[in-house]
């Protein structure tokens, strides 16, 4: 097979942050996080229960499996047992997301999709993010408003967890000792000096970085063959 291309590792740097969830609701917002997670079920996750965004359980292939209804869902929510992976505006070093306005919320010079359910899902169960375009608009020193609940804001929230941040450049998580953001891996071909410079904050960066990890030759098959055959992946990252 042809090379893997950036598209592809995000594709698998999504599918990671559902590894060995076991039966959990998950809850992708965007073609690659939902590849991703289709690809988490159909290899080292088969437990994942997949929603169509509205009542039913589906299969990988969209396949009805069973019924959701709302009052399951929020169960589900409430109680942790959801890893949802959502886009973010902008977010900062700890975690708070903004997907709601740009500059002051009385008077914003842009509005955007609103708060929504970032608050719940953030305080009540796993959130991870993906970021197709990493740039110092998006990754700032302070949100202009919270929506999702970083860890500087979360002491309290029981099953309060930010897994990762996944960007066009690389893996992001929060295992420092003030848990603000640390760079967790490298996609192929972006340096930290890339990161960093596309970063309106101080990362933690290790000594030692590593690559986000090669998928294997049935992963690629799965996601060239059968889960985004149309190459759709590449028009959402464009490397």
């Amino acid at each position: 097979m042809k090379g893997v291309t950036r598209a592809e590792y995000c594709v698998i740097a999504c599918a990671e942050a559902w590894r060995d969830a076991g039966e959990i609701l998950a809850s992708p917002m965007g073609l690659i996080p939902s590849l991703g997670a289709r690809l988490a079920r159909r290899t080292f996750s088969p437990e994942l229960l997949l929603t169509d965004g509205e009542a039913m359980l589906v299969g990988d292939d969209g396949t009805v499996e069973g019924w959701l209804p709302y009052r399951q869902h929020l169960a589900l929510v409430a109680g942790g047992r959801r890893h949802v992976m959502m886009g973010a505006s902008q977010i900062d070093r700890y975690g708070n997301q903004n997907i709601s306005c740009i500059g002051d919320w009385a008077r914003p010079t842009r509005q955007l999709l609103g708060v929504r359910g970032a608050p719940v899902n953030t305080l009540n169960n796993p959130t991870s993010y993906w970021i197709p375009r990493h740039s110092r608009r998006v990754f700032v020193e302070q949100v202009d408003m919270v929506c999702g609940v970083g860890y500087d804001h979360a002491a309290d929230a029981r099953h309060h967890r930010i897994p990762r941040v996944v960007s066009d450049l690389g893996v992001f998580d929060f295992a420092t000792p003030d848990r603000s953001m640390r760079l967790a891996s490298l996609h192929p071909g972006v340096t930290v000096e890339q990161v960093t410079e596309a970063t309106g904050f101080a990362l933690t960066v290790p000594d030692e970085v590593p690559f986000t990890r090669e998928p294997t030759q049935a992963e690629l098959r799965l996601i060239r063959e059968v889960l985004d055959p149309g190459d759709s992946r590449a028009g959402e990252v464009g490397h």
